[in-house]
C-alpha cells in the first residue's frame, strides 16, 4: 500500500495537506486532510488507513520523515520501503484530483475538501478503466457498464 502526503492545499489562504493511501493497481483507498505535516499527523492517517484496510505485505512511502517516525511507533519500520520511483503511483493518482481541484477554483473549508477527496476518489476509482491499456470495444463494454451500475445505484 503506497502512502504519500500529496502536498499542500490552500484553504482561504491557509496551508492544509491531503494525506493519501493508494493500492497496488493505483485505486485510492484513503484520503485525509490535516493542518499538519508532522509524526502526529501522519500517525493519525496511518492508524486510520491500517484499521480500515489491514496490514499490507509492504508500505511504500515518500522520503518525509514523518511517516518513519509514525512507523517506528506502530511497529511496522521494517516493512516500510522508500524509493526514487517507488512512489510513482501515488503521485500519478492525484493529478484527476489536481486538475478538479483546479477547475472548482480551490476550496473554502477543510471540511468540504475532505468530502470532496473522499468522494471524487471513489468516483473515480470506478469510473477509471484504464483506457491505454484495452482497445475501443472493451473499453466502452467497459465504461457502459459502470454507467449502469453507477446508474442502479443512484435510483
Amino acid at each position: 500500500m503506497p502512502l504519500t502526503s500529496d502536498g499542500s492545499v490552500k484553504i482561504n489562504g491557509e496551508m492544509h495537506y491531503l494525506w493519501r493511501a493508494v493500492d497496488q493497481e493505483g485505486e485510492v483507498l484513503e484520503s485525509f486532510v490535516t493542518k499538519t505535516r508532522d509524526k502526529t499527523a501522519a500517525l493519525a492517517f496511518m492508524k486510520y488507513a491500517l484499521k480500515r484496510h489491514g496490514s499490507p505485505s509492504e508500505i511504500i512511502t515518500d522520503g518525509l520523515r514523518s511517516y518513519k517516525a509514525a512507523m517506528n511507533e506502530l511497529g511496522n519500520a521494517d516493512k516500510q520501503e522508500v524509493g526514487r520511483w517507488a512512489n510513482s503511483r501515488v503521485e500519478n493518482s492525484h493529478l484527476p484530483f489536481r486538475r478538479r481541484e483546479r477547475a472548482m477554483l480551490r476550496f473554502r473549508q477543510m471540511k468540504s475538501l475532505q468530502k470532496f477527496a473522499s468522494v471524487h476518489a471513489n468516483v473515480h476509482n470506478h469510473f477509471n478503466l484504464e483506457r491505454h491499456l484495452v482497445d475501443r470495444t472493451t473499453y466502452k463494454t467497459r465504461r457502459s457498464a459502470a454507467l449502469a451500475e453507477w446508474q442502479s445505484l443512484m435510483a
